[in-house]
């Protein structure tokens, strides 16, 4: 049997090492509807769909041949298939968009002239968004459909039997995990991992020892939100600048220098993320109602939340890991140390932005278009904003129902189980379903609507949709 090329190579162990460096960071840039936008911000667009900043992950002929290793009955299915409904199925499973310009491209990926791909930002932060014709894509939004331990799985396969040499997340993915839930990725730990083998001027340093790693899914935030906030992060530790966007191209093969060329590019990138609308709510709401949810809502959440509308204001408060009781392994998985190398570093102007070495807790984030954010928490364990609103009634293990929106719950639709099914054991499979028993993956914690009654509930559901 002929042996692909990259399986005789030489040096494998330390190729995963180097290859470990290569995945994505804990942040990355967003993208925006073209409202009132400046010529900086549409620069910054456009660096982000077209310039790539990481080696590529795969090509054309890869990602054309992936359907092969998929399972019965879609294998089949996609045998007979069109070329352009083989592309739909592959962009459906992997939760890829077609780009706005061109369809045959997705808006996560860089597609080169040599038709190499690169994932960009919009892997994470472009996800879709219901309108009153079905659903859209609308970059900024949290791509909670995007399956990237899947695609690295199927592509790996591929590039074997094409005899094509692995990429940066065929290797890395086999020590370090990617994502246990379709929609998460395992991001904090990507930071952790690359800042591990820098110093402060970002020079590299490949004969340090792997970081003591605390695997764990994260749920990408709306990009919407970045105009609103002073600091970055679930915990809030980091300022937010053009710099701190940058990490995710903390690979060996770009040094200090191609981080100092790019930061011009990166100063549009901050104007165009900076530049975000969240998307207004496209179903009917009751008005009489939702009034009586915002003085619900101010009674009980805009401390922590914020208030909206005319004269409205966001405090950006961090609430102390005991007070709210959510899932905890994020904030221990960050250590103190982590941070303060990237508060020392050339990312935070060597210690001339604002950094929080210990923080508290969670920062409660703003609510704009938290309609279209869903799954909620963190950790993306909540599935719509009834289950926010309801504490007891928050699923075991959840999945989603294709891109249909619930509109009596307000979030994706989802079918609610007490376990898993016995007949899913594939690792495919298993990434369709979110158990809230795993590590990491609590969906316990902000009981604070409880002190809302059911009638209080459902009016601050409804005033939720105008956000």
């Amino acid at each position: 049997m002929k042996m692909p090329k990259w399986k005789t190579s030489s040096g494998l162990a330390a190729t995963c090492v180097l290859a470990l460096l290569a995945l994505l960071g804990d942040i990355s840039a967003a993208a925006a509807e073209p409202f009132n936008q400046s010529a900086a911000a549409q620069r910054g667009y456009q660096f982000l769909i077209n310039k790539p900043y990481l080696p590529p992950d795969f090509d054309q002929e890869t990602f054309d041949a992936v359907w092969k290793y998929w399972p019965e009955p879609l294998k089949s299915q996609a045998a007979t298939a069109t070329p352009d409904q083989r592309r739909k199925m592959a962009f459906e499973r992997y939760g890829l968009t077609p780009r706005p310009d061109d369809p045959t491209k997705p808006l996560q990926y860089v597609v080169d002239a040599e038709c190499r791909w690169t994932m960009n930002c919009f892997a994470c932060h472009g996800g879709l968004a219901p309108d009153a014709s079905g659903v859209r894509a609308w970059p900024g939004a949290p791509n909670s459909h995007f399956a990237l331990q899947t695609l690295t799985e199927e592509t790996r396969r591929a590039k074997a039997d094409l005899e094509k040499l692995p990429g940066r997340m065929d290797l890395g993915s086999t020590i370090v995990p990617l994502g246990t839930t379709n929609g998460t990725t395992n991001a904090v730990m990507f930071g952790v991992l690359l800042m591990a083998y820098r110093d402060a001027d970002l020079a590299v340093f490949t004969n340090r020892p792997l970081p003591k790693m605390v695997h764990h899914d994260m749920d990408a935030p709306p990009w919407w939100h970045f105009q609103r906030k002073k600091m970055i992060y679930i915990d809030g530790f980091a300022e937010k600048s053009a710099r701190g966007l940058m990490q995710f191209m903390l690979v060996p093969q770009n040094g200090p220098q191609q981080f100092r060329e790019w930061e011009g590019d990166f100063r549009d990138v901050f104007e165009y993320i900076s530049s975000i609308q969240p998307p207004k709510y496209p179903y009917p709401v009751d008005d009489t109602l939702a009034a009586r949810g915002s003085a619900a809502f101010e009674r009980v959440c805009a401390e922590c939340h914020g208030t909206y509308g005319m004269g409205g204001s966001y405090p950006e408060k961090t609430i102390a890991i005991a007070d709210i009781g959510t899932d905890r392994v994020r904030l221990n998985a960050l250590t103190a140390v982590h941070r303060d190398a990237y508060g020392r570093s050339w990312f935070a102007d060597y210690g001339q932005k604002a950094n929080v070495s210990a923080p508290a807790g969670y920062v409660a984030p703003p609510l704009d278009g938290v309609w279209a954010s869903g799954p909620y928490f963190h950790n993306g364990s909540v599935p719509t904003l009834w289950h926010v609103l309801h504490p007891g009634e928050r699923p075991l293990v959840w999945k989603r129902q294709g891109d249909h929106f619930d509109e009596r719950r307000i979030g994706p639709q989802v079918e609610c189980l007490d376990s898993l099914p016995t007949d899913v054991t594939a690792g495919w499979q298993r990434r369709e379903y979110f158990d809230t028993r795993a590590f990491g993956k609590s969906a316990g914690g902000h009981s604070f609507p409880d002190a809302l009654t059911a009638e209080e509930k459902e009016a601050v559901l409804e005033y939720l949709k105008t956000l």
